[in-house]
């Protein structure tokens, strides 16, 4: 322990009594409230704590940039490619202060990380889409709630999807004590929703239309009251929620934002809804308007949008993202950590292992893996599938991938849960990923670093990566089509029966990913993105890396 060290500590111990949590990470974990509740709530107290425990230690002190990074339904709750890139940036970067705004669904997962959070990561809050606790009681003797003029075009506008005022939106939620319930069943919300339906859904019933109007902004409006934590540089990891977080942000505390889109989150919540059984027929194209709407504000307020591929590029343009805030920034992983892995061993020398790195879930689609699988191994015998990742995201569907697995008699799948890509990526011959959407998929870099080739379907970047889109290495892979059964197949059969074009695709995949698919890369894009805000912003920029 340093001498200034021991100074913290004793800071500590002064003014905290020994039966408070000794440890300061312990108090960088809290919940927002809504905005008019926060007086009454411990996040104070909280947050108190940690700025005495920042003050002792040194840390965030100075003119160096604060950045928040804003994430939905990934870091640091589920293991994944968005997850690991948060993870991977945060450690790149350990002269930033980062503190982390992270959406869950619920009070539920409150806490749950499977992420060890690194030391500069200082704050953490979680906003819940779905709280229980966010009907707040009138008070007594309270007259009934009304907007102004003003404050009723701005939500007639949202609603009607007409030139929205924003800023008064923000305003409104942040400065007035409104009580969603009160909104949500007042006349003004009742008003602008009737004059919606008029213009445009006048041929469905009108009370059902109200009353999914009601679930639509719900979320919305619930996000709209947080009391969101100061930052110089909204880091958001995705549009939707996260960017209206990020965009309230930006008109609050006059901040920038930065935004890094993985998929393009209009599109895959479009698939989602698409495929959806809880929602039908026109209500569809509602939900789907809501999310459109939410990421245009985040496209017209970043100041920097960034994606993984030129194409993902192009649809953020093609959805309204003007192209002169766009730039490519491609996935990185870091391949000294998948050096010198172990190779195959005993028990693997007879079989041909197809290895798959990911989460058990419908986007993944391991149901077309383990069909196109049960076909290959009829005609081929020495085909082995190992599911490598968590099956607790969603237990009825790997479940339901556990029972197909029983129910076609196939032999030699191995589920093994969580693991450590190290141990197994080794006594691979080949990996697969049979999603229905992907960004830029980190399991095919890492079975590139590990030299092997790939069978993915055509989502997202995989044929950019498969077939490259700058370099002549040659193909490191086969492409397929979604849901494809006979295709995936057959491109095991291929490559089980090959071993030469296995050796030569995994090494045209290991070049390509030292050509351009390095942390180092990744690294420094994001260290000159990170340099140029600070400077924008006149802050002390440090060395980051």
């Amino acid at each position: 322990m340093t001498s200034d060290d021991k100074y913290a500590d004793e800071v500590l111990d002064y003014k905290y009594s020994d039966d408070e949590l000794s440890d300061p990470k312990d108090y960088r974990y809290d919940f927002l409230e809504p905005a008019d509740d926060s007086e009454d709530h411990s996040t104070h107290y909280a947050q108190e704590r940690l700025a005495d425990y920042k003050y002792a230690k040194g840390v965030g002190t100075g003119q160096a940039m604060r950045v928040c990074m804003v994430a939905e339904g990934c870091y640091p709750y589920v293991v994944g490619g968005v997850s690991s890139w948060i993870h991977s940036l945060i450690h790149s970067f350990p002269n930033i202060e980062f503190i982390l705004l992270t959406i869950v669904a619920n009070r539920s997962m409150r806490g749950k990380f499977v992420y060890e959070l690194p030391d500069n990561l200082t704050e953490v809050y979680e906003v819940y889409l779905e709280d229980a606790d966010w009907v707040r009681k009138r008070k007594e003797g309270r007259s009934i709630f009304r907007l102004s003029e003003k404050e009723y075009q701005a939500l007639r506008s949202l609603i009607l999807n007409q030139h929205i005022n924003w800023h008064v939106l923000f305003q409104m939620f942040r400065k007035r004590n409104i009580s969603l319930n009160d909104l949500l069943m007042g006349e003004d919300f009742y008003r602008a929703v009737k004059d919606c339906y008029d213009l445009q859904f006048s041929q469905i019933v009108f009370s059902d239309f109200l009353w999914t109007m009601r679930s639509i902004y719900l979320p919305l409006f619930f996000v709209l009251k947080m009391n969101v934590p100061y930052a110089d540089l909204y880091h958001c990891v995705a549009t939707g929620y996260a960017g209206v977080l990020g965009c309230m942000a930006k008109d609050l505390h006059g901040s920038r934002i930065l935004i890094s889109e993985h998929g393009i989150y209009t599109r895959e919540q479009e698939e989602e809804l698409i495929k959806a059984k809880w929602v039908n027929g026109i209500y569809k194209n509602v939900w789907i308007d809501q999310f459109r709407k939410m990421s245009k504000l985040a496209y017209d307020e970043a100041d920097l949008v960034t994606s993984l591929y030129e194409h993902a590029r192009e649809l953020q343009i093609e959805l309204g993202c003007p192209a002169e805030k766009t730039m490519v920034t491609p996935n990185g992983i870091d391949t000294k950590n998948l050096e010198d892995l172990p190779q195959k061993q005993e028990e693997d020398k007879n079989y041909v292992n197809i290895g798959a790195v990911l989460r058990v879930t419908p986007i993944k689609d391991v149901k077309t893996m383990i069909q196109a699988f049960g076909y290959a191994k009829e005609r081929q015998p020495k085909l082995k599938l190992w599911i490598m990742g968590p099956t607790d995201e969603d237990k009825e569907y790997a479940q339901e991938c556990f029972d197909l697995v029983e129910m076609m008699h196939i032999q030699d799948i191995v589920f093994t849960g969580r693991i450590n890509v190290r141990d197994y990526l080794g006594r691979m011959d080949v990996t697969i990923l049979t999603s229905v959407s992907e960004g830029q998929p980190l399991t095919i870099l890492e079975s590139y670093a590990a030299h092997r080739p790939v069978i993915a379907t055509d989502v997202g970047n995989c044929s950019g990566l498969i077939f490259g889109e700058d370099d002549d290495f040659g193909p490191a892979g086969i492409l397929t089509h979604i849901m494809n059964i006979e295709e995936i197949s057959q491109a095991m059969l291929e490559l089980a029966g090959d071993a030469k074009k296995r050796m030569q695709m995994g090494e045209n995949g290991y070049q390509r990913l030292m050509r351009k698919y390095r942390i180092e890369h990744m690294r420094a894009a994001y260290e000159n993105i990170y340099k140029d805000f600070a400077s924008n912003l006149g802050l002390r920029i440090v060395e980051y890396s």
